[in-house]
């Protein structure tokens, strides 16, 4: 039996793909189009072709017409919905609320399961996954050995456990490192599961549209964090956060026996508390990068902004573009994986404006980001030193009491 179009879509989903009146005011938001200006793959000419592909198989249309679509249009198609950076500013700046960051991945799925999708390296994924325990396939040996610090204390069981994430625990390493540095600073006792334990959140496979995996994965890190008494899961990457807040409990069957908290909430709360404090005695004008599934995602915005602004002797810029409507790094969906020179052009496009600013650091807040906007530095004509954001507070900040 044949697939429908529609068969993985929602009501909801539905109405957006009806509802997209074609108005190209994505355009102006639209990573991709920036350093592409290939409309082929703009959001509402993907948006307008799946709402062909429908009535050509289900509509009056396909009972006029009776032929299939060809597979060069269905690869053309697939490989537009898997160049997009999955950013979702499109959906933000989008009239009628389309929800362009929760669309395109279940697009993405549609193909993966007509054998379409995905694409290059990014059907690697599950195997890896599966085999290690993380998409880069690296021995669970190594992560966290590299970069754990020391003399921090980890509980067997605690009521506040932090969650590493893959990729920051093998390509973004000082973020991580910061991240511990600053929950052992704020002094409550909390745990982490073992390296062997510690596997994909599964935002990687569910963002490539490779679902089969999820199911396992989510349920094995839920009952291990339950085990441990959890009642607060922290956790620093936006994909990782993005996927536990809105999926988890989909995958896992029922409501989460904790809640997940961004490390930006957790330690503001803790610095509200008098837990911590900053010292810093430098003068700094630091511009700050919002993450795609971290202001869009799931609204953490105003938190670390007024983290850096707690630190003594910092002078906090903005992006023309930022909150809600902030442009991507260019690591965002997987693409970075495929389509290197789109993630390096748009990592740039924030270098310029960070450094036409006058920024003295570019401020990041996810692992992704980090990874890609370094690679984008490199041999770059503009240079700005670039910093995770609990990188820098891992240095100012000290226990009260």
């Amino acid at each position: 039996m044949k697939r429908s179009f529609t068969e993985g879509l929602s009501r909801k989903e539905m109405l957006e793909i009806k509802a997209c009146t074609q108005c190209r005011e994505c355009l102006r938001y639209c990573p991709v189009q920036e350093v592409t200006g290939d409309i082929s793959i703009a959001p509402f000419e993907k948006i307008r072709q799946y709402r062909e592909f429908i009535e050509q198989t289900e509509g009056l249309k396909s009972l006029l017409l009776k032929r299939e679509i060809p597979r060069k249009v269905l690869e053309d198609f697939t490989k537009a919905v898997f160049e997009c950076t999955t950013c979702g500013a499109c959906g933000e700046a989008c009239p009628v609320g389309i929800d362009t960051q929760r669309l395109w991945p279940l697009l993405r799925r549609e193909m993966v399961l007509r054998g379409l999708g995905p694409i290059g390296s990014q059907r690697e994924l599950p195997l890896a996954v599966k085999e290690t325990g993380n998409p880069y396939n690296q021995p669970a040996s190594k992560r966290y050995k590299p970069w754990f610090p020391e003399g921090v204390e980890i509980a067997r069981s605690a009521e506040i456990a932090y969650y590493a994430g893959c990729t920051g625990a093998y390509q973004a390493r000082p973020m991580v490192r910061g991240d511990v540095i600053v929950m052992d600073a704020v002094g409550e006792p909390f745990t982490m599961l073992g390296e062997e334990e510690e596997v994909c959140c599964g935002f990687p496979l569910f963002i490539t549209g490779q679902f089969e995996l999820l199911e396992s994965l989510v349920k094995r890190l839920v009952e291990a964090y339950r085990s441990r008494g959890v009642k607060t899961l922290v956790c620093s990457c936006p994909c990782c956060v993005n996927m536990m807040v809105k999926d988890w409990p989909e995958f896992y069957g029922q409501k989460l026996p904790f809640k997940i908290v961004h490390i930006t909430q957790y330690l503001y709360s803790a610095l509200k508390k008098g837990m911590v404090v900053f010292h810093n005695e430098e003068p700094l004008r630091l511009i700050y990068h919002d993450p795609c599934y971290l202001s869009r995602g799931v609204g953490v915005i105003e938190e670390p902004r007024r983290l850096l602004r707690a630190i003594p002797e910092v002078e906090l810029l903005e992006f023309d573009r930022h909150g809600r409507l902030s442009r991507c790094c260019g690591a965002g969906g997987a693409a970075r994986k495929v389509f290197h020179e789109n993630a390096v052009a748009i990592a740039r496009l924030s270098i310029d404006e960070a450094v036409k600013k006058g920024a003295q650091r570019l401020v990041l807040s996810c692992p992704a980001c980090y990874e890609k906007v370094n690679e984008a530095m490199r041999g770059y004509k503009n240079q700005i030193p670039i910093v995770d954001i609990m990188e820098l507070i891992s240095g100012v900040i000290k226990r009260r009491r």
